[in-house]
């Protein structure tokens, strides 16, 4: 990997001291065979050393064949130590409670916080940390499953948006076949991100940077757009509601 800028110098320092915090001894986290975990992984690599990452690829029955490939090319580049598990068989499982509906939605929510679950298993297993791959434009928009694949010890990467994201992974030098990659969160056969979302991340973010220095108010479609996924997501980023003492 290339040389770091001083944003990933503070992103290697964050990593490290959360994990000094409490004796840890490395960081674990999921593997998509997308840009975000790919960076996420690189970092966890920068601070802690390949040896004390463990990433974990676990496809479903509509994970594109491709991924399983990204995920390997990924692993070689970083050197580090990966696990395969399938969730097709824990999914199905799922499908025998009671009124079970199998909508698209519900069923990639099951899949998100099935596979946190099990990144939580080996990472308690190993004594090691969840380290989150979420950027921010996801986290503003709320792209994300509550207690899924927004879930972590760490967010590396969370103060970052996609574009952004995208520059780091040219500055860590990771696999141009990754980089190019379209974002996809596997979720459906053929799903990408950007037709979920409706817009493409280039627009999401500009948007995101004109609502910040206008204080939030939009002027044009686009901003209105967004700012309206925004507001729909708050509950997302909230605190979970409590009666105080």
């Amino acid at each position: 990997m290339t040389g770091g800028s001083p944003d990933t110098e503070q992103i290697i320092t964050l990593l490290k001291d959360v994990m000094n915090s409490g004796s840890f001894t490395g960081f674990v986290t999921g593997l998509s065979g997308g840009i975000d975990s790919a960076v996420a992984a690189a970092l966890c690599v920068r601070a802690a050393g390949p040896e004390n990452l463990l990433g974990i690829f676990l496809p479903s029955a509509v994970t594109p064949h491709e991924d399983a490939a990204d995920v390997q090319l990924l692993a070689e580049f970083l050197k580090i130590q990966t696990l395969t598990i399938p969730i097709g068989g824990m999914i199905d499982q799922y499908r025998m409670m009671p009124n079970f509906t199998g909508s698209v939605h519900l069923v990639g929510n099951l899949m998100a916080r099935t596979r946190m679950t099990i990144l939580y298993y080996y990472a308690n297993q190993m004594n090691r940390l969840v380290c989150g791959t979420s950027n921010y434009t996801e986290y503003l928009l709320g792209y994300s499953t509550k207690y899924g694949d927004s879930a972590a010890d760490v967010q590396p990467i969370i103060h970052l948006q996609k574009t952004e994201v995208w520059n780091l992974a040219k500055n860590l030098g990771l696999p141009v076949k990754l980089i190019e990659k379209t974002p996809s969160a596997g979720l459906w056969q053929n799903q990408t991100d950007e037709e979920e979302l409706g817009m493409k991340y280039q627009v999401i973010d500009e948007a995101i940077k004109n609502l910040e220095k206008q204080g939030w108010e939009p002027k044009n479609p686009d901003e209105q757009k967004v700012m309206e996924k925004i507001l729909c997501s708050a509950h997302k980023r909230r605190p979970v509601p409590h009666v105080k003492r």
